[in-house]
């Protein structure tokens, strides 16, 4: 069975602090913000997200609604967050928790080797847990992955996919940057409107150099992608996932994420796929392309001709999280290794986002990670090292935050679009949580709200699945999350 692919049952996912805050916070802001996201996914299915347009921001422009006659309303005014109260990150109830999450996790369908672990967002605060607290975390690695990009590279950095001179006067060198988005041709005018982030895209980028060139004439196109290093496909992963097109080859020049243009296989070398699609947008753009691109390394300083960007990472995180996009997540792991140790590869990826997480103090010393998206059975990671990674995020530091942003929305968005239909209504829109999917191996890692709007971090999973079974064990993590969104955790029970 081919792992990390779409599924039978409809479209299911089969793929698969930021300092430590001292003392006990959460801004009320961060509650107000989960609930309203909440309602917002399910009155209008996020449509405010990816069509921004259409919607007015809540603190500067209110919704224009008429009072009644005779009535007079007092003139907006921008809220202040108000302080919790003392204390409140005592107010969770581990024993509340334990009932409301027996009966989902002790669902036979989650076979012999089940964990979760929950508590309040606030740092600070009890941490019940069940099992023996490490698991295979599938696609939920990729919430680590994403955390330290963010934290290593910021929020607002940016991906540049250049070309610049090669050696004869005529010969243009198309240099990767390792955007984890860049496609092969713009938008149409009806993509725009329902695609988010934009993307850069080497069509636009051939329009730029033809203009620079002067608009006709002979070129010839190199390519350089050696800002990676390493081998393309991962060691760690099992072998026929990049022969049989389960995952493209990671390089530092893709486009449309190594897919061909049929939308059904994967390129065998994405770098040399990408500089042909930007060979056919040279010749679309007047000029006259001669011979076959070639694989080259230019010196840093050569002279630049033109570029696109990427969108900034907060944006890419979000989109890389909501599709659980394993070539995005693995570009942005290679990133971050060129970031901690200047080496762009599987395993210095790896290496970099455990020292990366330990620097923002979480502990991550028992963890063992061989990728950036999940697709290997060597990994392990413990739920305290989600849980603190989720807390970092909310917290008040802005970096991590899309990490928060970017998590698929409970029967509305991403790969969670089609779970819980079945389950508990009550968890849609309330329950916010990263899938995590392979062959025998099921798990969610989010944030739940509460009856009493109590945010909580949570880990549920379950690695030793009989295929049989992945079906019930999917509807039974989902109810265990849902058994969050209705529990009264938040406050202390009697008895």
């Amino acid at each position: 069975m081919r792992e990390a692919r779409g599924s039978k049952r409809r479209g299911r996912e089969v793929r698969h602090s930021a300092r430590r805050v001292a003392g006990v916070w959460l801004p009320v802001v961060l509650v107000v913000a989960l609930l309203a996201a909440g309602v917002g996914a399910y009155r209008f299915e996020w449509g405010q997200r990816y069509l921004p347009g259409l919607a007015a921001d809540p603190v500067t422009e209110p919704e224009e609604v008429l009072p009644p006659a005779g009535l007079d309303l007092p003139a907006w005014s921008t809220p202040t967050p108000a302080a919790l109260p003392a204390g409140s990150a005592a107010a969770f109830a581990p024993d509340a928790v334990a009932r409301a999450l027996r009966k989902p996790l002790a669902d036979p369908d989650l076979g012999r080797h089940v964990v979760a672990a929950v508590t309040p967002l606030e740092p600070g605060g009890e941490v019940w847990t069940s099992g023996d607290g490490t698991y295979l975390p599938a696609s939920t690695t990729k919430l680590l992955t994403v955390g330290a990009a963010l934290a290593a590279l910021g929020p607002d950095h940016t991906f540049t996919t250049r070309v610049v001179r090669g050696d004869g006067p005529r010969e243009v060198v198309l240099v990767g940057g390792g955007d984890p988005l860049l496609a092969s041709k713009p938008l149409t005018v009806a993509e725009r409107g329902a695609t988010y982030p934009e993307r850069a895209d080497v069509a636009t980028l051939a329009v730029d150099v033809a203009e620079a060139l002067g608009g006709r004439g002979r070129v010839v196109v190199r390519f350089d992608d050696s800002l990676f290093s390493g081998p393309t496909d991962n060691p760690a992963w099992r072998r026929d996932y990049v022969p049989d097109d389960i995952v493209s080859p990671i390089t530092a020049l893709m486009v449309d994420s190594g897919i061909a243009p049929d939308g059904q296989e994967r390129s065998d070398d994405p770098s040399l796929a990408a500089a042909r699609a930007f060979a056919a947008g040279l010749t679309a753009a007047g000029l006259r392309v001669t011979g076959a691109p070639e694989r080259v390394v230019v010196p840093t300083a050569t002279e630049e001709l033109a570029s696109v960007e990427s969108a900034p990472l907060s944006q890419v995180a979000e989109r890389v999280l909501d599709v659980s996009d394993n070539e995005g997540t693995e570009v942005l792991g290679h990133h971050v290794g060129l970031a901690v140790s200047g080496t762009g590869s599987f395993e210095a990826g790896a290496a970099g986002v455990a020292s990366t997480l330990q620097g923002l103090g979480i502990d991550t010393s028992g963890d063992q990670l061989y990728d950036g998206s999940g697709l290997s059975r060597r990994n392990r990671i413990s739920t305290g090292t989600v849980l603190a990674l989720l807390q970092a995020a909310s917290g008040p530091d802005p970096d991590l935050r899309s990490l928060v942003t970017g998590l698929p929305v409970a029967g509305f968005t991403g790969s969670l679009t089609w779970r819980f239909d079945d389950g508990p209504a009550l968890a849609r829109g309330l329950v916010r949580a990263k899938t995590g999917t392979l062959t025998g191996v099921h798990a969610l890692a989010g944030i739940a709200v509460d009856r009493d709007g109590t945010p909580l971090a949570f880990v549920v999973a379950a690695d030793r699945v009989a295929d049989a079974d992945r079906y019930d064990a999917q509807d039974a993590l989902d109810r265990a999350a849902a058994a969050l969104a209705a529990c009264r955790c938040g406050a202390p029970t009697a008895g």
